[in-house]
């Protein structure tokens, strides 16, 4: 436990990408079979342990510590294995319950009544009301595949006692390290990409064998640590439907493009939604992310359409089928049916999911990747005519002959839902990656407006000493009485050096305070304006302004600028005609 614990202090701590992928292989050489596996699962998200729950965990602390006083803690850390892992009592600090007030002598869930047998895998445990043993080995050195394999097959009433005793005899690392293990609360600023980067790098191999490995390793992956360590043969996926990694687009300008000869290359829409592989074989059908993760749980209504044999590139969107074609909702509605463990009837009929095509990467036993873009895209049209015409379309190639009429069109998009344009050879192979040449994507420059701080809220991780969180807003209403109204919310875009001003401001102006988010003075003569950066805007019900932002960041601050001069509604809502 102790190198874990070490391992997720170092990866919360550490802002730098490469930094963080070298934490990651020093811990999985240093670390032995199971407990690097376990660790890498619960990292990336993939370890399921059932008899743990967050409410199981509130119900643990509530019995140990004043409610109250949790609640307002919770509300100051944000993140519950933090909070946990810091006013959880040490054992000598811990009364004992009173028998006056229905407790017994010993500690709630934790000890064992007379003729009762003892949690599994308790049995290394010393009871937490004696004085420990000399000598005793304490529970910080206890191995990771001990923890999750007990857990795993303990009762729903086992499992608090396990966490209880353990949390007893760890510091507050172990705990923070502990419960994040068990819970999969892993907000450590890591992505299940950053993972299999540095799995690559640890066994010199290249990323997209373990991203096309991945989805057929059982945990703890002691097959794929074998052919990393070279003691192995490189495993066999045994998964059907697998994923194939992606090939990625380079930005580009007129400038870049000017290099090149435009009679070379394919233009088509580039739609405002998610990038998803849809790949149907030998009955299974799955949808993954763009990075690989597995969100068919999410769309059952697309999952039943998808009878076929092969694999589309394409983009996820939500919209109804009407008069033989399908009209795309804005990406607002999408976010309606993404991050949801179940979707009911209501909101599947409400925001249908479909896929806008624009590539095959496989079709029955063909593997197309090799063949050139146009070859495939031939057998995509042909492919996406035979599938369910509310489930599946086209995305429209768009004509052009020469590179002005690409950036004209970029910045006219046909559609709101429209965030440029993609552009690719039409030789060009399907390679995993990010190659430079064959495939650009040049998106229409963002929108900018002028918006007051209204509202911070405490960030997560390293950020969780800053208020890091904005809700920011424009003017409304009349000129000589206006008011602001919130518009949208940004954790990004500024600096380190930035981030300590803002803060200082924020608690410096604070006029409210709602648990973990305080309101600050925002007044014509007095406040902070942001200039915000957004990718696009929607008309939405569900917000008070009626306008939803897409990819808000902040781009600069104004110290300069008045709050009075910020932007106010009525451009937002010319923005959306």
């Amino acid at each position: 436990m102790k190198p874990f614990a070490a391992l997720l202090d170092a990866l919360v701590l550490t802002p730098s990408r490469n930094a963080k992928l070298r934490l990651i292989v020093d811990y999985i050489a240093a670390t032995p079979d199971p407990d690097r596996g376990y660790a890498i699962a619960a990292i990336t998200r993939d370890l399921d342990i059932p008899s743990v729950k967050p409410a199981m965990i509130r119900a643990l602390v509530e019995a140990r510590v004043d409610p109250v006083l949790f609640g307002y803690s919770y509300d100051f850390v944000g993140d519950l294995a933090e909070t946990v892992s810091l006013i959880w009592p040490a054992e000598e600090e811990r009364p004992s319950p009173s028998p006056l007030r229905g407790g017994s002598m010993r500690s709630v869930g934790v000890g064992v009544s007379d003729g009762e047998e003892p949690p599994p895998g308790s049995a290394h445990l010393r009871d937490p009301h004696r004085p420990p043993l000399k000598g005793e080995v304490k529970n910080a050195d206890l191995p990771l595949a001990t923890i999750v394999e007990t857990l795993q097959i303990s009762s729903r009433s086992d499992g608090p006692r396990l966490v209880e005793r353990w949390l007893d005899a760890l510091d507050p690392p172990g705990r923070y390290a502990l419960l994040k293990l068990i819970t999969g609360g892993m907000r450590i600023g890591v992505s299940s990409r950053l993972v299999k980067q540095a799995l690559a790098d640890f066994g010199g191999k290249d990323v997209t064998e373990i991203e096309e490995l991945w989805h057929g390793l059982a945990i703890p992956y002691t097959n794929l640590f074998a052919w990393l360590d070279g003691t192995g043969p490189k495993p066999e996926s045994a998964a059907a439907a697998p994923f194939r990694p992606v090939m990625l687009a380079n930005p580009a300008d007129t400038e870049d493009l000017a290099r090149y000869d435009p009679a070379d290359y394919c233009a088509e829409w580039k739609w405002d939604g998610i990038r998803v592989q849809a790949t149907a074989e030998k009955g299974v059908a799955r949808i993954y992310s763009r990075t690989g993760d597995d969100i068919s749980r999410s769309f059952p209504d697309l999952l039943a359409a998808m009878d076929f044999e092969g694999s589309i590139d394409g983009e996820l969107l939500v919209g109804h089928f009407e008069d033989g074609a399908i009209r795309p909702g804005t990406f607002g509605d999408l976010q309606q049916r993404l991050n949801r463990k179940t979707v009911s009837a209501k909101q599947q009929a409400k925001f249908p999911a479909f896929v806008r095509a624009y590539d095959l990467l496989q079709e029955g036993g063909d593997d197309l990747r090799p063949l050139p873009f146009e070859t495939r895209r031939a057998r995509l049209e042909a492919f996406v005519a035979t599938l369910p015409a509310d489930r599946f379309d086209l995305s429209p190639l768009v004509p052009f002959k020469i590179w002005e009429e690409v950036a004209a069109k970029r910045n006219a998009p046909p559609a709101p839902i429209i965030e440029g344009l993609m552009l690719k050879r039409r030789d060009s192979i399907y390679v995993p990656g990010r190659p430079k040449g064959p495939w650009f994507k040049f998106k229409r420059d963002p929108f900018l407006i002028d918006a007051v701080l209204m509202y911070a809220q405490r960030g997560h991780g390293k950020r969780s000493s800053f208020y890091s969180d904005y809700t920011f807003g424009v003017w409304t209403g009349e000129a000589d009485d206006p008011a602001l109204v919130p518009v949208g919310k940004a954790y990004f875009g500024f600096t380190d050096e930035e981030l300590k001003q803002i803060d200082k401001f924020v608690r410096d102006n604070t006029v409210e305070r709602f648990g973990p988010v305080r309101s600050v003075r925002a007044e014509p003569d007095h406040g902070l304006v942001l200039e915000v950066a957004f990718e696009g805007l929607n008309r939405s019900t569900r917000h008070k302004s009626g306008v939803a932002m897409r990819f808000p960041r902040i781009s600069r601050l104004r110290w300069d600028k008045p709050p009075f001069e910020a932007d106010r509604l009525e451009t937002l809502e010319a923005m959306l005609d």
